[in-house]
């Protein structure tokens, strides 16, 4: 099954290959989608800083009942918050 799938880090920890993207899913409505995906067997969430959904994907994490070391969660930050120098 592909949520079973994972990639090996180069720390040895392996993160799932397959994740569910929030992206165009509201704050409200991704707490449901999290907290359903994670109930089917999804143990990888894809958010973004631009989606303005983080506090549901959070939301939907705790309520699916799930421990914080059984899952991923991944994110990307816009460029203009970043910088060589820190």
């Amino acid at each position: 099954m592909i949520l079973n799938e994972t990639f090996t880090l180069s720390n040895g920890v392996e993160i799932p290959k397959l994740g569910l993207g929030t992206w165009f899913i509201s704050d409200t409505g991704v707490v449901e989608a999290v907290k359903e995906a994670v109930k089917i067997g999804y143990r990888h969430i894809d958010t973004a800083q631009a989606y303005q959904n983080e506090r549901g994907v959070g939301e939907g994490i705790r309520a699916a009942g799930i421990k914080r070391e059984e899952i991923f969660v991944t994110t990307k930050l816009a460029a203009e918050v970043k910088s060589y120098q820190g």
